[in-house]
């Protein structure tokens, strides 16, 4: 206990006392190499007096130079704990996911959290959680700059200190272990199916591991001859292949789609890669040591046993190129939903007004089901196919739904900043114009929607009256169709949130269905398909498996989204609280409806022009939901960082400034001006 709990005037004046030692720390006794190492890191975390780490370090590596037997007794510290201990977990294991899939690691990694595994002390990873025992220690070692590390273990001779001969073995044993399993991992048939077709008849994979077996011998015989420095060169660049074949399979995702086990198959090989090309650093003997590499897996060794039973930390990895491909798709729809130009801003004014013409018919069956007596979940389901039927008409129509139009903008916007493809800084002004064009083209189908739905709903209602004697719905319950889309007499704003969220959600499923259709390739399989082949026409079959592949994923979003806006407010009555939806252009149907069946000389203009700004509420809240939700995915999943880009805000606030009126309609200037 005390080892760990040592008071602040130790921790505070530990190096100034350790340089004033006489004696040096025995390479046999484990304990004090131990305790001073602990002390040693312990007097460059932060503390009150210390705050930053940085500063620490290069005061330490100042004392390390001036005093001798500092230096000293540090090295004698670190082979103490080196000499007899296991490195091979370290090296092999720690922050490389262990188990055979996604699921068996994450079930893995919540049984860790509840119940910690054993760990030996003659593991050289309890020497690490000994040093570095508080969870967020690897955020102040992160912060230290790479430089200063270098300068450090430089300062140490880190290199000459592995050339014991059982650290020597224990490197070779390590790294024997990790050669077999990439190769394994290599033939894994989500792997190898999607190498290219040259990596295949040679598998980089493979030869990589009859690379080190000849490395070994070399070294287990002592032959330092050029014959050493050649196998070590040509090992390096075979594992320079395995990186461009794991870079060649992520670069195919967009065409080929992606997996869960790929995804996690392929992070898996990667780590490995990385600590076996640090090993064939170690172990080349071309008396070259990149110091580099090795700050590198030291941080990542830190960061890894601080975080090795963290969830979010492993499905952050797992799942980001997954998420990535989603938002891919989704990005490459979201272009046509920009207008750059007049000509676009009329279509899609145009689009938007179809798009509120069937959302007229889907406002009137809905209130027509309400009226219907019937179980309550069968109201849910009609409410749902009502919907969804709606939506895939919007959608194969080529109509626009304005609420729509977020999920798939926001990845096209965050596309512009997306650093796997763009080599150079992105172009911040340009990324402002395009904020202008999401902006105008939004307002543009939201306008198209409701200049449609208004009158359109309206006017259904009242054939419905001359046809069937009946009003849809009057008195109190028309009243309670106003007074649900009232800002303040309701929930609608905050149900309107709940719809934003769900827009976002149907996008992701559209997205990941999208995905997996060409990671399963579902088309291909449809048109060789032995029953299907025998029973319908080549061309027609042709036609049936291009039209899956384009529009399976979107068919799939919309009928997903119309169960969640339908089965909503059943949800809340079964469950008892107050759950449900408000959609912008149902809700103005609603109004419609609402309003013809009180009629329009009984409705204070007040309380009407208020429940009008409650439907224009209600889509903006529907917009900036399901636009943020689906940015925040975006940028993530591309590596984007916004705080990179402080300056944006800025730019974009002059642009705005100088023309306001861009965000609202298309400027006279051409494309290329703008």
């Amino acid at each position: 206990m005390t080892m760990l709990f040592f008071n602040r005037q130790e921790k505070t004046d530990f190096i100034a006392t350790a340089a004033q030692r006489s004696s040096v720390i025995n390479i046999d006794d484990k304990q004090a190499g131990l305790h001073f190492l602990l002390s040693f890191f312990s007097s460059i975390r932060p503390s009150k007096n210390k705050r930053n780490p940085a500063v620490n370090m290069q005061f330490v590596i100042r004392e390390l130079h001036h005093h001798p037997i500092l230096l000293k007794n540090l090295q004698h510290a670190i082979i103490s704990q080196l000499i007899d201990a296991d490195l091979s977990a370290a090296l092999t294991e720690s922050g490389i996911p262990l188990a055979k899939g996604f699921w068996q690691e994450l079930f893995g990694r919540i049984r860790h959290k509840l119940l910690p595994p054993l760990q030996s002390e003659n593991d050289f990873l309890y020497v690490v959680n000994r040093i570095f025992f508080k969870k967020n220690d690897y955020e102040w070692v992160e912060n230290i700059p790479y430089e200063t590390w270098v300068l450090f273990f430089e300062t140490i001779g880190l290199s000459s200190q592995t050339d014991d001969k059982g650290i020597l073995i224990q490197l070779l044993h390590a790294m024997k272990i990790l050669v077999f399993q990439v190769s394994q991992l290599s033939l894994e048939k989500e792997v190898f199916n999607y190498l290219p077709q040259e990596s295949r008849n040679k598998n980089p994979f493979i030869q990589q591991n009859y690379l080190f077996h000849e490395l070994e011998r070399l070294i287990i015989e002592e032959n330092h001859s050029p014959e050493l420095l050649e196998v070590s060169a040509q090992l390096k660049s075979t594992m320079q292949q395995c990186y461009d074949c794991i870079n060649y399979i992520r670069g195919n995702h967009p065409q080929y789609g992606t997996s869960l086990h790929q995804t996690f198959t392929v992070v898996v090989l990667e780590n490995k890669i990385d600590r076996i090309v640090l090993l064939a650093d170690v172990l080349d003997n071309d008396r070259y040591f990149d110091t580099s590499k090795f700050v590198f897996f030291f941080k990542i060794l830190v960061r890894n046993e601080n975080r090795k039973n963290s969830l979010r930390e492993f499905l952050s990895q797992c799942l980001g190129y997954i998420a990535y491909q989603i938002a891919e798709h989704k990005g490459s729809k979201g272009n046509k939903y920009i207008t750059s130009s007049r000509s676009e801003y009329r279509k899609m004014m145009i689009s938007a007004m179809n798009g509120g013409g069937i959302i007229c018919f889907i406002a009137v069956i809905k209130n027509i089901l309400t009226n219907l007596e019937m179980p309550i979940f069968w109201h849910g389901f009609l409410y749902s196919m009502n919907y969804s039927a709606g939506f895939v008409i919007i959608e194969e129509s080529h109509s626009t739904l304005a609420t729509k139009q977020p999920a798939f903008t926001a990845s096209a916007v965050a596309g512009s900043l997306d650093t796997r493809k763009n080599t150079r800084q992105p172009n911040l002004y340009n990324l402002a114009i395009t904020v202008a064009k999401v902006s105008r083209s939004q307002i543009a189908s939201f306008a198209g929607n409701l200049i449609t739905v208004f009158p359109g709903t309206f006017l259904l209602a009242w054939l419905y009256d001359i046809f069937t004697k009946t009003k849809i719905t009057e008195g109190k319950a028309a009243l309670a169709l106003l007074d649900g889309q009232h800002p303040w007499h309701s929930f609608a704003l905050l149900y309107a949130c709940n719809t934003g969220v769900f827009l976002f959600l149907s996008g992701i499923i559209a997205g990941y269905v999208q995905n997996k259709i060409h990671f399963g390739r579902i088309s291909e399989r449809l048109r060789t398909h032995p029953l299907l082949r025998i029973s319908i026409p080549v061309q027609k079959l042709h036609k049936i498996s291009v039209y899956a592949e384009k529009h399976a994923g979107a068919l799939i979003g919309n009928i997903a989204l119309g169960v969640m806006l339908g089965m909503s407010s059943i949800a809340g009555k079964l469950f008892g609280v107050p759950f449900d939806i408000r959609h912008i252009t149902i809700s103005a149907g609603n109004v419609a409806i609402g309003v013809y069946g009180i009629g329009i000389s009984n409705i204070p203009l007040l309380y009407l022009l208020t429940v009008i700004f409650g439907v224009l509420c209600i889509g903006f809240l529907n917009f900036l939901v399901s636009f943020s939700l689906a940015f925040i995915v975006a940028v993530k999943s591309r590596g984007v960082r916004m705080k990179d880009y402080p300056e944006f805000i800025g730019i974009l606030w002059r642009y705005f400034r100088k023309n306001p009126l861009d965000f609202v309609r298309p400027p006279r200037r051409s494309v290329a001006e703008e």
